[in-house]
């Protein structure tokens, strides 16, 4: 029990790192690019998605070294022999989707149940970075003929299309 903790910590550390990461360079790195708001939202969301990704394949990597080392009493149901069928099960742990045809068994349990609830906080994380990228790119579109919303209208321009967005009750 001892390990599968050890291991569940260096893993949470780990992701939550590579998703800090990964935002941390997509907020500073975005700014810069000379292209449109639509693909600087497209570019948040799409790096998003690969610091999910990596997280995923961390997880794992970890279930294939259990499967590797403690061998099929790793997991029952389903066999779990390769390593695609842990990139499986993370991926459906990580999103706590679960369709439960692999269980985890011994100290493979306690790394899946820190999994979903790091997935869970991760994905929370990069909604709330989402929802702040889209706030200050979306009203950079400067579609509104009539509001005059754009880069040069600054911030009386976001609290207009935030208005027209979302109305005063």
């Amino acid at each position: 029990m001892l390990i599968a903790m050890t291991a569940s910590v260096i893993l949470v550390v780990t992701t939550i790192l590579v998703l800090y990461e990964t935002l941390r360079l997509t907020s500073e790195h975005l700014a810069e690019l000379p292209v449109p708001p639509r693909v600087r939202i497209l570019g948040v969301v799409l790096m998003t998605f690969v610091g999910h990704t990596v997280a995923v394949w961390i997880y794992a990597g970890a279930y294939w070294l259990l499967v590797l080392w403690i061998g099929d009493a790793a997991f029952a149901g389903t066999p779990v022999t390769t390593f695609q069928d842990c990139l499986y099960f993370s991926v459906v742990t990580y999103t706590s989707l679960g369709f439960g045809d692999q269980v985890p068994t011994s100290h493979t349990r306690m790394i899946a149940g820190v999994e979903a609830l790091n997935g869970l906080l991760l994905i929370g994380w990069s909604a709330s970075f989402t929802y702040l990228a889209m706030e200050r790119y979306w009203p950079l579109h400067g579609k509104d003929s009539g509001a005059g919303v754009g880069p040069a209208t600054g911030e009386a321009g976001a609290e207009v299309a935030r208005e027209r967005l979302f109305p005063p009750a």
